[in-house]
């Protein structure tokens, strides 16, 4: 049978089944999707292809899942460090925006963090930032995954004026979205804090007549359990419960400030929980109880935030300090092992997006997603189980080839479809503008 591409690797990490991991296979791939996994010395007698490429000191992942960024907000990196997250927004990265905000904004740093996921082996991004439509069509022209949020919150900005707006022009992108088979859209209201009762039930009239997901950041801070407190006599998930909009396909942000009952109440309705161990440390919000959301069966999956409040996008840095965290957290050496990291960040975030039928595993039937890491180095040697050199050892250098629906947009750490030179040549610029006074 002749296919498209035949890749065999030393080693292939399906993610599932749970642990597995397969020495000397290869993937076939016809029309961009996995319609084979078999040991390389039966694909030389199965298959013929026009391309064929190994791997004989790599492991083959699925690519990785970025549940949660702000991707236009790269060019905010390392502004404004070392402060509380509502500080930081109030007094910095909010008045910032008001001044700088516009398509060329969002088009550029886009561009930067989409550059940065692909180095770092992630191959799918759940973004949530103003100028939508900018960030969908830069994912479009580089090739990359994305869930493109729906923004809604109450303040005028320079993209829309008021929550009307917002949802009309969210509407209007999710309608010429609809046929991307790479693109993919959620409704993304910022947070209980910045979004109003009467918005909520509108945006909620809309995701259920479209089946849509909703992208929110949930119980950050301590700041919001209180005001919440205040201003409606109730926490932040009871208010959502109220409203009907805890269900299966709600991705809550953060998840720090809880208490048993918001544990329970959360897990009973559904939803996925989105963990961001590096962001959540550098603005001292807190922690999210990753053990105690897996032990209810809860879906938990990893999102790096922004680099503005990370300060980066490596999803191999952040699968490592969530299985870490877990670790001293609970007290428990046992607790995340490593297959389970590395499942937070591809299937369970492919999960929480909607996507766990296309991507988020090496399985036939899935669309070829997936990332080249080389273990042959000093830093992953001696090697005994690549899983945990993956999770404990490896960094995202090491990543050297990327895959999005079979098409290779990084071939031995040179992206493919991305000019560095422009990309860097556009960072300069910003930098220099965000200087000014």
């Amino acid at each position: 049978m002749i296919v498209d591409t035949l890749i065999s690797a030393r080693w292939v990490i399906p993610v599932e089944p749970d642990g597995l991991v397969l020495e000397n296979h290869t993937l076939a791939i016809v029309d961009g999707k996995i319609i084979d996994l078999l040991p390389q010395s039966e694909s030389r007698s199965k298959y013929r292809a026009e391309s064929c490429e190994r791997f004989d000191k790599h492991v083959l992942i699925p690519g990785l899942v970025n549940a949660h960024t702000h991707s236009p907000m790269s060019n905010l990196r390392g502004i404004a460090d070392d402060l509380p997250l509502m500080e930081w927004l109030n007094d910095h990265i909010w008045p910032l925006e008001r001044k700088w905000m516009s398509e060329k904004f969002v088009a550029d740093g886009t561009e930067l963090a989409i550059a940065e996921m692909l180095r770092g082996g992630t191959t799918c991004f759940n973004d949530m930032y103003f100028f939508p439509e900018v960030s969908a069509k830069q994912a479009l022209k580089v090739g990359i995954r994305a869930n493109i949020g729906l923004i809604l919150i109450d303040f005028p900005s320079h993209w829309a004026q008021n929550p009307v707006e917002y949802l009309s022009k969210g509407l209007k992108l999710h309608d010429e979205l609809v046929h991307e088979a790479l693109i993919s859209t959620l409704f993304a209201p910022h947070a209980p804090y910045t979004v109003s009762d009467q918005s909520f039930k509108k945006m909620r009239t809309f995701a259920d007549e479209l089946d849509l997901p909703i992208h929110i950041h949930l119980h950050e801070t301590q700041h919001e359990i209180d005001d919440s407190l205040k201003q409606y006599n109730m926490r932040p998930l009871q208010r959502l419960h109220k409203l009907g909009l805890l269900r299966p396909n709600l991705l809550a942000v953060h998840m720090t400030q809880l208490n048993d009952n918001d544990i329970d109440l959360f897990a009973k309705s559904g939803g996925s929980v989105v963990h961001c161990p590096e962001s959540n440390l550098k603005l001292a919000a807190g922690m999210c109880p990753v053990t105690r959301f897996l032990e209810t069966d809860t879906n938990v999956a990893l999102g790096t935030d922004s680099a503005a409040s990370n300060n980066d996008l490596d999803m191999l840095g952040e699968t490592r300090i969530a299985a870490l965290l877990a670790k001293g957290i609970s007290k428990d050496a046992s607790a995340v092992p490593a297959k389970t990291a590395l499942r937070l960040a591809t299937l369970n975030g492919a999960k929480a997006l909607g996507l766990e039928g296309e991507i988020g595993s090496l399985e036939i039937g899935k669309s070829a997603d997936m990332a080249a890491i080389d273990l042959d180095t000093l830093e992953t040697l001696p090697l005994f189980d690549p899983l945990s050199q993956i999770v404990y050892s490896s960094n995202r250098n090491q990543v050297t080839d990327v895959w999005v629906a079979g098409k290779r947009l990084m071939k031995s750490r040179k992206l493919t479809t991305l000019d560095i030179d422009e990309v860097l040549e556009r960072t300069q610029y910003w930098s220099t503008k965000l200087k000014e006074k």
